[in-house]
């Protein structure tokens, strides 16, 4: 079965999870952090070597503030209690989003663990934290205005390459697969350069019901419509 290389995720349905259960917000989010556990486990054993996850949009701060806090605590959390698992298994953290304006606290344990599992290869787990689409294609733009009028750079310099290049996400290649669950069918300002040309797999489950399984499922999904297509590059030509 092909494999696609990077898998994003847009990790979707934990509060409607907790809602189906008379369970308060909090609980959906707890279930949604195990269920984050389990695919991380899952994903280099698939063949996966890059795995991009949602965890929290720059337009999520307009959620209640107890709710904002919650999630905060459980990166905290998650960071604490998971980030030598992380290590030990081989997986290299890489954060991606907006860090200006976050709290000292949560700026140092997102840069603690990028920095203590920088060598690692099993997997690059990227956390995209405080990220939003357009926001990022517009502080790359910010960027290379910058270097435009330093005299860094020539404006015909910058190029599709380039502006890439200059994305949070340099380095890591576009995501082949976009999977989405709680059967919402969009992508929500979610890496909008990068999943120009990405497969995208829309699932009814919950985020907290997503499993193993479920990624198999859309790896086989994927594998399928390459068999078809006859390669996924052959889809991108017009008819």
């Amino acid at each position: 079965m092909a494999t696609p290389a990077h898998v994003a995720i847009i990790m979707d349905g934990n509060g409607r999870w907790a809602k189906a259960r008379g369970l308060p917000r909090l609980a959906g989010h707890r279930a949604g952090v195990e269920a984050l556990r389990k695919t991380v486990r899952a994903a280099p054993e698939l063949g996966i070597s890059y795995l991009t996850v949602y965890a929290f949009s720059s337009e999520n701060w307009s959620r209640p503030k107890s709710e904002v806090s919650d999630l905060m605590g459980l990166l905290k959390l998650f960071i604490r209690r998971d980030l030598a698992e992380l290590h030990q298994s081989g997986v290299r953290v890489r954060v991606i989003g907006d860090r200006h304006g976050l709290q000292p606290d949560i700026r140092g344990l997102l840069q603690e663990a990028e920095a203590l599992t920088a060598g690692n290869e099993a997997l690059t787990l990227v956390i995209a934290f405080n990220y939003g689409g357009r926001d990022e294609i517009v502080r790359t733009a910010r960027k290379l205005a910058d270097a435009v009028v330093r005299g860094d750079m020539a404006s015909d310099a910058i190029t599709a390459e380039s502006f890439a290049a200059t994305l949070d996400t340099q380095g890591i290649p576009d995501p082949e697969l976009v999977i989405r669950t709680s059967g919402e069918l969009r992508l929500s300002n979610f890496l909008l350069w990068q999943a120009a040309y990405s497969e995208l797999v829309f699932l009814p489950c919950y985020w907290p019901d997503f499993s193993r399984e479920h990624l198999s499922d859309a790896l086989r999904d994927f594998a399928g419509r390459e068999r078809r297509f006859g390669g996924l590059a052959a889809r991108d030509v017009a008819l």
